[in-house]
């Protein structure tokens, strides 16, 4: 094991901190609602919020599998990003019609998110500070040349001091860094102020219609729901159709003790951006507000068949490699410890970016397949159920990002080779100067465009 590891607790940093609110009592018995959330990560907590701040009298609910913000909403790394589509390359490829409109629906929602911090008081140090995109190879400088604003090798490490950039851009507009648990605890007692009702540690087992609504069935009692909206994430196994267009993959995450006065000026980071590289697996990384360093990202891993378990939480041999990693973009930072370890899913689709629909007669919607993404974009797809059940053309609605899926992940067993041989093209790639392979560009023309 490495020096640096030898004491990181294997617990998501976020989650340990103090102030977590108590959890909701159980469902016990038989409820009924207007709208019942199932979820209270941040998609479901959004919606919930907004249903309540679009109608007041709406009667909603919000039943969470285990507590809120326990999954992929306390486990990331907080980069709140204006991009509603994983990226503006990623969602030009896609939708090069609409990336305007989309690009300026991105930033409305960012500055949506904080008034809404604002506006209900939330302390989850929110700060729009953007975000640093760096180049670590010749191939990833020659892409970053062509954007505007692009900094040189002295410009960019005037901002942060790695020996390994060589040049980048400053999105200054497109992220705020926020403390994603506090985020969801915050939202959570939004929700509570409007009057949203919870209850957690509830796992709804089964969804059936029933009268002119949907009935929830958990091992304990039932809710009887006039609509509903799955905000699941990759545990959702409710609506059987949504497993041919996501599939769980997982992500690895470190923590550092607190800088030093003395280690944080030999690196400089006085504007304190979030950071993620150019190549093709990235790092994503950024300081908290005692100046730890959260370091993650690199090594997405798919376990063969889709399986999501607590064990996969923890995985030491790519700890290591984000460790061994850390140390070549710091190495002025030698000795530093990292107290925290953890790893979650993320629910990811062929496009990188969300996909929304409805499900038994319009009386349930779904949004899923941010692909770690989604502390903002949560928001937008939030918005996007809600007009969905209204039933209301908006313009959200009427976006072909909106009305159109993803392509379908083939079935198992083909799907863990077809993942596994472009994890496998991807890393290749990343080391023969950005160049794909046969697989990759063959990919690319079938619409599954894997890029990250």
């Amino acid at each position: 094991m490495r020096s640096s590891l030898k004491d990181a607790v294997s617990e998501p940093y976020w989650l340990t901190q103090a102030g977590a609110p108590a959890p909701a009592a159980p469902l016990d018995g038989v409820d009924s609602a207007d709208l019942a959330v199932i979820g209270a990560g941040y998609s479901g907590l959004w919606t919930a919020l907004m249903a309540k701040e679009r109608d007041p009298a709406r009667d909603v609910v919000v039943i969470e599998a285990g507590t809120a913000g326990w999954a992929a909403s306390g486990r990331n790394g907080g980069f709140c990003a204006a991009s509603l589509t994983h990226g503006y390359e990623n969602g030009l490829s896609r939708f090069p019609a609409e990336m305007p409109r989309l690009v300026k629906m991105g930033l409305d929602n960012l500055d949506q998110i904080e008034a809404t911090v604002a506006r209900y008081g939330i302390d989850c140090d929110f700060s729009r500070t953007g975000e640093l995109s760096v180049a670590t190879a010749e191939w990833q400088l020659r892409s970053l040349k062509e954007s505007p604003g692009f900094l040189d090798r002295d410009q960019i490490r005037a901002e942060v001091d790695s020996p390994t950039y060589l040049g980048g851009v400053w999105d200054r507009d497109g992220c705020a860094m926020v403390d994603p648990a506090r985020l969801v605890w915050g939202l959570r007692e939004a929700c509570l102020s409007l009057g949203v009702r919870f209850y957690e540690q509830s796992p709804v087992e089964r969804i059936k219609p029933h009268g002119a609504g949907l009935r929830l069935h958990t091992w304990r009692g039932r809710i009887d729901a006039a609509q509903v909206a799955l905000a699941t994430g990759a545990h959702g196994k409710l609506l059987r159709r949504l497993g041919h267009f996501v599939v769980p993959v997982y992500d690895y995450v470190l923590m550092t003790e607190p800088l030093s006065t003395d280690q944080l000026a030999s690196i400089g980071w006085g504007n304190r951006q979030g950071i993620g590289d150019a190549g093709n697996q990235f790092h994503y990384y950024r300081l908290t507000s005692d100046n730890r360093i959260l370091w993650g990202g690199y090594d997405a891993v798919y376990y063969n068949g889709g399986r999501i378990d607590p064990s996969h939480d923890q995985r030491e041999a790519t700890f290591a490699v984000l460790a061994d990693h850390f140390a070549e973009t710091f190495p002025q930072l030698e000795g530093l410890r990292f107290t925290h370890k953890w790893g979650g899913v993320i629910d990811t689709c062929s496009r990188f970016s969300s996909f929304f629909g409805t499900a038994h007669g319009g009386r349930l919607a779904y949004a899923v397949g941010y692909t770690g993404l989604g502390v903002g974009a949560t928001r937008f797809g939030a918005n996007v159920m809600l007009d969905l059940l209204s039933g209301e053309r908006t313009e959200r609605t009427a976006l072909k990002m909106v009305r159109t899926k993803p392509v379908p992940f083939p079935p198992e067993p083909v799907r863990s080779g077809v993942i596994q041989l472009t994890r496998w093209s991807i890393a290749q790639a990343d080391r023969n100067d950005g160049r794909r392979n046969v697989w990759l560009r063959t990919l690319d023309k079938v619409g599954l465009g894997f890029d990250s």
